[in-house]
Order: C-alpha cells, then sequence, then structure tokens
C-alpha cells in the first residue's frame, strides 16, 4: 500500500481556541474528530495544499504558520502521513460543508474528544503547549 499524504490546519482563533472537525457518517473514520485539510495533489507544496483544501472544505482563507508535527499510522487502507500546521484564519468564517460539526476547543481540553489515530500525536503536542 502506498503512503497518503495529507495536511492538517491547526487554526487559532484570537481566544487561542484551536477548530476542531468531526468527520460525517459514510466516511472513514465517522465521528471521530480531526484537524480540517486533506490530501497533498502531485505538485502541490504542503503549505498550498492545506491552503486549497482549507478552502474548499471550510470556504475561507488561512495563514499558515509553523509546522506542529508530522505523524505516521497504518489504517486498513493504507498508512497515512499527515503534517499538521499552526494556522489562524485570513478572511472568512469557517463554514461546515463536509463534517458533522465544527467545535471551538481549548487546547487542554483537545485530547476530551474522540480523534483519529493519525492525529494523536500533534493534539497531545497542542494540548501540552503553552
Amino acid at each position: 500500500m502506498a503512503d497518503i499524504h495529507v495536511v492538517g490546519a491547526a487554526i487559532s482563533d484570537a481566544d487561542g481556541r484551536i477548530l476542531c472537525a468531526q468527520r460525517g457518517p459514510g466516511r472513514s473514520l465517522s465521528g471521530y474528530w480531526e484537524f480540517p485539510g486533506g490530501k497533498i495533489e502531485p505538485g502541490e507544496t504542503p503549505r498550498a495544499a492545506l491552503q486549497r483544501e482549507i478552502q474548499e472544505e471550510l470556504h475561507c482563507t488561512i495563514n499558515v504558520g509553523s509546522e506542529v508535527c508530522t505523524t505516521h499510522y497504518t489504517y486498513d487502507f493504507g498508512t497515512v502521513v499527515l503534517t499538521v500546521f499552526r494556522a489562524t484564519v485570513e478572511s472568512g468564517t469557517p463554514q461546515r460543508t463536509e463534517h458533522t460539526q465544527l467545535r471551538w476547543v481549548d487546547p487542554q481540553l483537545m485530547p476530551d474528544l474522540l480523534w483519529a489515530p493519525a492525529d494523536a500525536d500533534p493534539v497531545a503536542l497542542l494540548s501540552a503547549a503553552d
């Protein structure tokens, strides 16, 4: 199985909360929480992919900041290589289009949600920071 390269955005607001997204029904890992983002297309940089995915998925634009971490997790459908970046909203307001819900969460409370396994390391890092 080939690796699946994806990016996620840990989008923070003025109060330091991070936007968390719950995967919708009919998708793998339905009901689990994740950082919004998606697959990197051929020829795309991770940062460019993240900006495109957030525009498509949340209908807003973001400023991509520092990298939180890159993790590898092997699911039954393949190995996900996830790179999560810190980000802030540049323009617009995040809109729910494919997730069951979007929730602004205090970083220390993020571990209380049921996260997709690939997101566990960045959640741990973000919830321990600051």
